[in-house]
């Protein structure tokens, strides 16, 4: 009922809301990631304009102070050649120098970064043309495609990767698995599910339950729908953020076997948003689970 884990860069930002979750998922309450906490009402940083350095902001610099020199000691912005001696003659070399500084601008100092945010919702529910996905999932390009915005990426930024229909696979496999897992009270077997972050919280919340006398199963798990928020690479690593909604039987028994809380003979529904990762080549490990408001 926490959310909990971490989403690398993403941690401390609100994964984009789906078909499956239209509510946003709650902030990380526990995290390995360093968590940001604002104040509330807290007043915004004013944006500060980044600084240039380099050869072409000592070029600009020196043609304007070039210029203002120019026009004290009477030569016009750019000296006797252009100069013409009015207002009319500033106003034109005011002009050029503007045009020639916006495109020495463009021409050096703008790029183009790739949109993170918005990815394409790959396997909701009700398309057709599973192409192997699971039930209730559509493989990657059936809502268009989920790269963001055009350009290259620099190396140690994040950048949009593809999820293909065995990803997808994955996931729902790994649903089942880690509940399977939650239920046998098998922390092995989530270590091997999850990374060591999230199965420590998991080892924690066993504690938990055994100081109160109490153990929690969870059976019967179905995948109801789910979406993708959004993927992405970052430092060596993949990122996939899932919200599923999934039925359950969720039972806590006490001590001797009786029901405490929930009903073994009616199913339950969740909605959640779960963050995995992977290695390059390597399996998808749970790294952060997310209740929904």
């Amino acid at each position: 009922g926490s959310s909990q884990g971490s989403r690398g860069s993403h941690t401390n930002s609100a994964p984009p809301t789906t078909r499956t979750a239209p509510s946003t998922a709650q902030p990380m309450e526990r995290s390995a990631a360093p968590i940001q906490s604002a104040r509330p009402n807290a007043p915004m940083p004013a944006p500060m304009a980044p600084a240039r350095s380099g050869l072409m902001s000592g070029l600009m610099g020196g043609l304007i102070g070039a210029g203002i020199a120019g026009m004290l000691f009477g030569g016009g912005f750019f000296g006797h050649g252009l100069g013409f001696g009015g207002l009319l003659g500033f106003l034109f070399q005011a002009a050029v120098v503007f045009f020639i500084g916006r495109w020495l601008f463009r021409r050096f100092f703008s790029s183009g970064q790739p949109a993170l945010a918005g990815v394409a919702n790959i396997f909701s529910r009700g398309n057709n043309g599973l192409g192997g996905a699971p039930p209730g999932m559509t493989p990657p390009g059936a809502n268009g495609g989920m790269m963001g915005g055009g350009g290259a990426a620099p190396m140690d930024a994040p950048r949009p990767v593809q999820v293909a229909a065995q990803d997808f696979q994955q996931f729902e496999q790994l649903l089942m698995s880690v509940q399977a897992a939650w239920t046998a009270r098998d922390i092995a077997a989530l270590r091997g599910l999850a990374t060591p972050e999230m199965a420590g919280y998991f080892g924690e919340q066993f504690a938990a339950q055994a100081t109160r006398g109490v153990t929690n199963s969870v059976s019967n798990v179905k995948l109801e729908s789910g979406d993708l928020a959004e993927a992405w690479a970052e430092a060596g690593r993949e990122f996939a953020t899932v919200a599923m909604r999934f039925s359950m039987i969720d039972v806590t028994k006490d001590g001797l076997g009786r029901v405490v809380e929930g009903n073994p003979n009616e199913r339950v529904t969740a909605t959640e948003v779960w963050t995995f990762v992977r290695t390059q080549g390597g399996p998808w490990l749970l790294s952060a689970i997310q209740q929904t408001r």
